[in-house]
């Protein structure tokens, strides 16, 4: 049980989407780089295998030498994995190939769905004062993902804007479904964020209309385009907001940071 004289828990956000190439780690460093410019206190908790989110924030992969695979198995207390990012205002708990093994070996564990609930829940955490968690899950349905959306209050979702964009929501929509009915009832899903698009392509424009028609006020305002200044900043181990801070990605992210900010009671540091 949660002692009741801690303060409140930072929100937690798992971003998630089963298919690869979307966004997702991309949305992940650059929202929690723009909250963190706001005033904001985040971590990032790395639970791609692929480790892509420590790399983007400049995290070499010899420093990593406590990662979300200890903290998940090996019972690693919290503030031996997180570090921070060089950004003010945001820490990451970074990942290796290590963690791709880790649904293997959580397969034996009777808490096996709650270990990164459990994780984020120790009093270490308190240390930070964090407003937000965002954890970057993997590209697909796994343990770990599961896992993420047990430890976390809600969902967001980048959907590329392509073809067939929806089509891949319905499993997502399910595991999170099934996440509500037996492990997590506060679960909930946070919205939809279009990402790589071109408001002058009929494609992006028929996808968007697509979203909002079907999803209605889950789609967030905000939309992420497609803009090369993004697709340069992880070469450079940067967030677009520090790579580029005044670019349409970087505009675009901080946006969307407003406008996620404004569901939540949370004053910035």
């Amino acid at each position: 049980m949660l002692d009741p004289t801690r303060k409140k828990l930072p929100r937690i956000i798992a971003i998630a989407n089963q298919k690869g190439g979307v966004g997702k780690t991309t949305t992940a460093i650059n929202l929690g780089a723009a909250l963190a410019e706001a005033g904001y206190h985040v971590l990032l908790v790395d639970l791609d295998p692929q480790g892509n989110a420590s790399t983007g924030l400049g995290i070499d992969a010899a420093a990593r030498a406590r990662t979300t695979y200890d903290l998940l198995l090996e019972d690693a207390p919290l503030d031996q994995v997180v570090r921070p990012s060089g950004i003010d205002g945001l820490w990451i708990a970074p990942a290796t190939t290590d963690l791709s093994s880790a649904d293997i070996e959580m397969v034996s564990n009777e808490k096996r769905s709650f270990l990164l609930h459990d994780a984020l829940r120790q009093p270490g955490i308190d240390r930070y004062g964090l407003d937000f968690v965002l954890i970057d899950c993997p590209p697909s349905l796994s343990l770990l993902t599961v896992n993420a959306m047990v430890a976390a209050h809600s969902v967001l979702v980048p959907l590329q804007s392509e073809f067939f964009a929806l089509e891949g929501l319905s499993q997502l929509m399910l595991t999170i479904r099934e996440v509500r009915r037996t492990a997590n009832a506060e679960l909930r899903l946070e919205g939809v964020v279009l990402t790589m698009y071109d408001g002058r392509n009929n494609l992006s424009l028929q996808v968007e209309n697509d979203a909002r028609e079907n999803l209605g006020e889950v789609v967030f305002r905000t939309v992420i385009p497609r803009n090369v200044r993004v697709s340069e900043s992880p070469s450079f181990a940067l967030p677009v907001l520090e790579y580029d801070t005044g670019s349409k990605g970087a505009r675009a992210y901080r946006a969307l940071a407003q406008e996620l900010v404004s569901r939540y009671d949370v004053e910035a540091k």
